[in-house]
């Protein structure tokens, strides 16, 4: 089944497409940013979308963002939910230089990738005094190697 997204362009950037070898989608920087040693910037993608219902978008770094421009994303993970569809509400992304020296991100560099998944479904939680499962140690406890 094929959804369809509507999507407005807010800068000249290449269209967003799907491609055959792979679940994500790259984002493009929609104009050139400067980015001060130790400084954080807003970086647009120049893109707003409207989401289907019961859909949410995880925006993530691609692997080469600091082997490229030795930037890293500020919250690792970025959530768009469907909600944030407004004609205005352009997506973008918070870089943080972890250099010394001015970096420039130019225009229409991918600099992240994106998936669209389904949201989770409604959640009860049931307060119990003990759980069946096997313990494992804690967090950290199943080694390094």
């Amino acid at each position: 089944m094929i959804e369809n997204i509507d999507i407005l362009y807010h800068a000249d950037i290449p269209s967003l497409k799907q491609t055959e070898r792979g679940d994500w989608i790259d984002l493009r920087c929609a104009e050139d940013t400067v980015i001060a040693g130790g400084g954080v910037a807003k970086v647009s993608f120049g893109i707003s979308m409207k989401l289907p219902d019961g859909y949410e978008a995880h925006v993530v770094p691609r692997s080469s963002l600091h082997k490229h421009f030795g930037v890293i994303q500020t919250n690792s993970m970025g959530i768009i939910d469907n909600s944030y569809c407004g004609p205005n509400d352009i997506w973008f992304v918070e870089l943080y230089n972890t250099g010394n020296t001015l970096v420039t991100i130019p225009k229409g560099a991918r600099i992240c990738q994106f998936r669209i998944v389904k949201k989770m479904p409604k959640i009860k939680f049931n307060n119990v005094y003990s759980l069946s499962g096997e313990d494992r140690g804690g967090h950290g406890s199943s080694g390094i190697y």
